[in-house]
């Protein structure tokens, strides 16, 4: 039998939490294993319990979802947090994903679709709402592209195909079959652009392409 994945709820609203934690409850495979109404109160909670995956809330009193995001990447960078908020601003959706977010979740999506997400993050995946996925496209090409670093020219073709795949927020599985790939062969993949670029998570990687103009290299 497979380990639970561990989640810790951070939101000021107390009824939505409930919510989400009976919601949760009755999914296997899945564990809340604490709640906090605080971004202090969740980077404190996060050291005691070690959750897998955080779902936090973006707009809290006192630190804001974005300082409470920095805060608990800044001894676990690996850590799944995973922004759960009403917010379909472009701006805060991009300052979330550059500052280490795993993923960006609007408040309104369907249940299966929140677990879903919740078992992705936990495996490193990247999760986003559809909605945010189209704005973030859509932000980025409105802008002219960022003069690409020095690190990306050490990325191998294969690797700007891949890269160009993060952004379009594919899994491994999704990648693997596109490219006719095994999927450790493009785990590997990932993991080397992660490094070459100095980034910490797929999401971040996704966020590169599209201010690069990566995105096109599949055609």
């Amino acid at each position: 039998m497979s380990t639970p994945v561990r989640v810790l709820l951070v939101d000021d609203h107390t009824l939505f939490r409930s919510g989400v934690r009976a919601l949760l409850a009755r999914q296997t495979g899945i564990e809340v294993v604490g709640e906090a109404d605080s971004g202090a109160e969740g980077v404190k909670l996060a050291t005691i319990v070690q959750p897998d995956v955080v779902l936090l809330d973006l707009n809290m009193p006192g630190l804001s979802g974005v300082e409470t995001l920095q805060l608990l990447l800044q001894d676990t960078p690996q850590r799944a947090v995973v922004m759960l908020t009403v917010s379909e601003d472009a701006d805060d959706l991009a300052m979330a994903l550059r500052a280490g977010a795993r993923g960006y979740l609007l408040k309104n999506i369907d249940a299966a679709f929140l677990v879903t997400a919740i078992q992705r993050a936990a495996a490193g995946e990247s999760v986003m709402s559809e909605a945010m996925t189209t704005k973030l496209m859509q932000q980025f090409r409105a802008g002219a592209a960022t003069p690409l670093p020095s690190d990306e020219a050490r990325l191998t073709p294969r690797e700007r195909e891949i890269l160009a795949c993060l952004a379009r927020g594919e899994s491994n599985k999704e990648i693997a079959r596109r490219l006719d790939l095994a999927e450790s062969t493009v785990k590997i993949h990932v993991q080397n652009i992660l490094k070459k670029l100095g980034l910490s998570s797929r999401v971040q990687a996704a966020v590169y392409a599209v201010e690069h103009g990566l995105t096109q290299s599949l055609g």
